[in-house]
């Protein structure tokens, strides 16, 4: 393997073709590394949304604590390497080529897709750096999805939505199966479900999994006196005062079901509360509500995603004009997020962002005619270069959303850093 960028080009040419979920291509991928999973401690969080903001959470108040954090999650925006961070930091690109060159033979032999294989690295990487604990994010679902070769310290589910029917199922019940599938015997299970009746189905199955001992968020102590503006997200939670950077009353949810599965880490771990408070004081994370100059970054790419998205937008009022860049993958309800945005933003622009995968990219008369019927002001920028231009040029505020590769791509344009305040 020559260079990082010929790293990549093999890693990628293994995400064509459908998603293949089960755990046997990745169990024997891991033998081989010397299962390497099995001797970094960690956490493991699943859920519809909210999960990068939930280990983001993790990460910063484990870091508060003085331990070495690692944190995988996906999709990055602009480089690769924001998947494996080790304090913050993405594995230097060496590192990458050095294990993509080692082995290429057995991935190839063994069929491992690109998640399986970035997976394995990831846990390569965590134990090589010498992390004290690893904060890892499931890819798709949770039973089969391929970071559920773990037993961890603790799980967490953050909350159940309609989305990948395709793989998970096309109701909620199904999809619940699927994210408990993460719940593991003797292992503390966290539930950030608001909807009683979904929680209730998600405690039944961690209970039927053995998890122990099981915390629903929503029961045990629910966040109250959320107050929102653009510094970020103030509440009361158990009692105290705690505020988050990231933006939008649903972040106070996220910090709820992180520091849930803090209190639930073994006594020698778990932090006091004046640093618990201070990690969420710093979290991060990029692309959500993000805010550089006059545009606006959110990986929104599901109408539950769109809908708190829009509800921020009402809570913090940018300047208006507000011009939605918009280009959503073609397997995503991109009409119910344009329903959900509609009437927070003056206009769309449609467009294609270029990462976007060819069998995945939209259609642009569609959504265009659709918001000719629905009476929305919309036009269409195939060229993404274009599209930003006209929607600097239109917008006092600009919207960039509808997927990671939307926003990833309007960065790396933009030279805005995905971890820039």
């Amino acid at each position: 393997m020559k260079s990082y960028h010929d790293a990549l080009d093999f890693l990628f040419a293994r995400t064509t073709g459908a998603w293949k979920l089960g755990l046997e291509r990745v169990d024997a991928f891991l033998d081989l590394l010397g299962n390497p999973h099995r001797e970094v401690p960690s956490l493991h969080v699943a859920g519809t949304n909210g999960k990068g903001s939930v280990c983001a959470g993790l990460e910063a108040v484990l870091r508060a604590q003085g331990l070495r954090v690692g944190k995988y999650t996906s999709p990055h925006l602009v480089d690769f390497r924001e998947r494996f961070l080790v304090n913050g930091e993405p594995v230097p690109a060496e590192q990458i080529v050095e294990f993509v060159g080692r082995w290429t033979p057995e991935v190839e032999r063994l069929g491992a897709t690109f998640f399986e294989a970035t997976t394995a690295m990831a846990f390569e990487f965590f134990k090589t750096a010498k992390v004290d604990i690893a904060v890892i994010e499931t890819g798709l679902g949770g039973r089969l999805d391929a970071t559920n070769v773990i037993t961890p310290l603790v799980a967490g589910v953050t909350n159940i939505g309609i989305d990948h029917v395709d793989y998970l199922g096309a109701t909620l019940e199904l999809i619940a199966a699927e994210k408990a599938g993460i719940f593991k015997r003797g292992v503390p299970a966290v539930i950030g479900e608001p909807d009683r009746r979904v929680a209730a189905l998600l405690a039944e199955m961690a209970q039927a999994a053995g998890a122990l001992p099981i915390t629903h968020t929503f029961a045990a102590a629910e966040p109250s006196d959320v107050h929102v503006d653009a510094s970020g997200t103030s509440f009361r939670l158990g009692g105290r005062p705690w505020h988050t950077p990231l933006v939008g009353a649903h972040q106070a949810a996220n910090a709820a079901v992180a520091l849930a599965m803090i209190e639930a880490l073994p006594t020698a771990m778990r932090p006091t509360d004046a640093i618990a408070a201070q990690g969420i004081r710093q979290t991060v994370l990029p692309g959500r509500f993000q805010q550089s100059g006059k545009y606006l970054f959110d990986v929104a790419h599901n109408p539950a995603g769109a809908l708190v998205l829009a509800e921020v937008l009402r809570t913090v009022r940018p300047k208006a004009p507000l011009v939605a860049v918009l280009s959503v993958l073609s397997d995503k309800d991109w009409r119910g997020i344009m329903d959900v945005l509609s009437p927070v933003v003056d206009s769309f622009i449609l467009t294609v962002a270029p990462t976007s995968p060819a069998s995945r990219t939209w259609s642009l008369p569609d959504p265009l005619s659709y918001a000719r019927e629905k009476g929305w002001k919309a036009v269409v920028h195939r060229d993404f270069d274009r599209a930003l231009v006209r929607g600097a040029e239109e917008g006092a505020t600009v919207l960039i959303t509808g997927s990671f590769h939307t926003v990833g791509d309007a960065m790396d344009r933009l030279e805005v850093s995905p971890t820039a305040g």
